[in-house]
């Protein structure tokens, strides 16, 4: 009798076990490669575009027959296609959404049959060190379903290689190489990030990084409205607070622990709330130390930043200060996206750059787009002022940009400065210069004779007004350029933009490629 029991036993559980495996997902019908066409603008040559290149990265089917991969898999994109794995067809792809703070991108296919016996991917929850992954994906070397496991060794804040920003990440040792961009990261079923750099040194080996499901969860949840909004920020610069008598001298006691504000940005929603030489004490209830980390999870830390970023845009945050040795509670809201008050912006995606040109001289903003065209190694390359400007620059309500004489297009009516170029320009015609738009209305508001261009050097630069105006258009028309603008100066007042372009229709632009 107790031998059928145990046989009975071992049955079901044999069968249960059989059960078990049968229902788990195939992973592997819900992975996509993606193939992306794609075309960058030439920053020299603002008006053109360097040529069509192509690149590929992987994916995965979620919910509501959406594709979750990386922004930086389709950045300027022109065409995309995707295939899942197993499969030999190609279907035509469309980015719904781009996010290129936190390097998220959802892509829509319109033919639903590419969505036929696919079950989607839940997304899961924020793994644990130590917790084994499986990395799914199309890396480079092959053009099949390619499958490596390791193990979470960190969860902290990292650098985001396509933005610059400063957001929470999981280190795994699971091989990830070109391709596997944008692919699932897997545990128990269900995705808990999003493969998207790994570290790249002669050092080092199998050091790679995810985007996590709470980052994910936050991307999925900002955009359900149809829109991306962005990550928030304070809008603040704050120091840590670990030595001892820079807190004894801002009146903590022994017990307090905190970060000091050290500067408040221009149009940071903070203004008025927040000063210089406040300690920030708590936020939402959560201690800040003195190195400047809460905590997120019992016996883990990482930046305060990630209690802000928690936020979705236009949510209020309740934070905790000491000033002048009182204990106060404020609340801020949260109106400003991620990187919006830096005066020299971080790289730029699926934008048009901003361009003027006027007697030939072409002025831009800087941004990193910009200074990336001394190469791979412009942080030594390219003029020390301008890398300055982007690394330590802060924005102020007299100079929210900083605008450059990039070079001058040579024309009789500019002899003399055809070898300027990369000048700061600090003044046109008297006026202080902070944006493009303080820029074009100096020039085209004047009624002088001359405009007059004075760089941060104190160098002049004048040239006749009324032979700017004669020659301006033969000027553009010698170097095949349709705009003396770009766009989003066109909708500016002009005086000069119903002359200043020519019928670009049987113009042919010199398209570029980088090499």
């Amino acid at each position: 009798m107790k031998l059928i029991v145990r046989v009975t036993l071992l049955i079901i559980l044999s069968c249960l076990i059989t059960s078990a495996s049968w229902a788990k997902k195939d992973v592997k019908k819900s992975v996509v490669k993606i193939y992306t066409v794609y075309n960058t603008y030439d920053y020299d040559r603002p008006w053109q575009m360097k040529g069509q290149d192509s690149c590929s990265g992987s994916g995965t089917i979620i919910d509501g027959k959406r594709i979750l991969t990386n922004a930086h898999v389709v950045a300027d994109h022109t065409f995309i296609q995707v295939r899942k794995a197993g499969d030999a067809k190609r279907y035509t792809a469309e980015v719904e959404v781009l996010a290129h703070q936190c390097d998220l991108a959802i892509l829509k296919v319109n033919d639903d049959s590419f969505f036929e016996n696919v079950d989607p991917i839940p997304i899961g929850d924020l793994p644990r060190i130590r917790d084994r992954v499986a990395v799914y994906g199309f890396p480079e070397g092959g053009d099949e379903l390619s499958i490596t496991e390791g193990v979470v060794s960190r969860v902290e804040h990292n650098l985001y290689s396509h933005s610059f920003a400063h957001l929470l990440t999981c280190q795994i040792d699971a091989a990830i190489n070109e391709g596997n961009s944008g692919g699932p990261v897997m545990k128990d079923d269900q995705l808990v990030g999003v493969a998207f750099q790994a570290m790249s040194r002669e050092d080092v080996e199998n050091i790679g990084y995810m985007v996590p499901s709470p980052v994910i969860k936050h991307f999925l949840t900002d955009i359900a409205d149809g829109k991306y909004e962005g990550i928030p920020e304070l809008g603040i610069s704050s120091q840590n607070m670990e030595n001892p008598d820079i807190r004894l001298r801002s009146g903590m006691s022994k017990t307090e622990t905190g970060a000091l504000v050290s500067h408040i940005d221009p149009d940071s929603p903070a203004t008025g709330v927040l000063r210089p030489g406040d300690v920030l004490l708590s936020i939402e209830g959560v201690r800040v130390q003195n190195d400047k980390t809460v905590e997120f999870r019992e016996g883990e830390r990482t930046h305060l930043k990630y209690l802000i970023q928690k936020k979705q845009m236009n949510d209020s945050v309740r934070l905790k200060i000491l000033r002048q040795k009182k204990v106060m509670s404020v609340v801020v809201k949260l109106s400003m996206p991620l990187h919006s008050s830096r005066l020299v912006p971080h790289e730029q995606y699926d934008v048009v750059p901003t361009y003027y040109i006027l007697g030939g001289m072409l002025f831009e903003p800087v941004t990193l787009n910009y200074l990336k065209t001394w190469g791979k190694k412009w942080i030594f390359s390219a003029p020390d002022d301008l890398t300055h400007y982007y690394l330590y620059g802060k924005r102020t309500d007299d100079r929210k940009e900083v605008i450059v004489l990039v070079e001058v297009l040579a024309d009789e009516i500019n002899v003399g400065y055809h070898d300027l170029d990369n000048r700061v320009v600090s003044h046109v015609n008297g006026k202080k210069i902070s944006t493009m738009e303080d820029l074009v209305a100096s020039f085209e508001k004047t009624e002088g004779k001359y405009h007059l261009i004075l760089d941060e050097r104190g160098h002049q630069i004048v040239l006749d007004r009324r032979k700017v105006d004669q020659n301006s258009q033969r000027i553009l028309k010698r170097y095949r350029i349709a705009s003396d603008r770009s766009e989003d100066l066109k909708n500016l007042p002009s005086e000069m933009s119903q002359q200043q372009g020519f019928d670009p229709v049987n113009t042919v632009v010199q398209m570029g490629r980088e090499n």
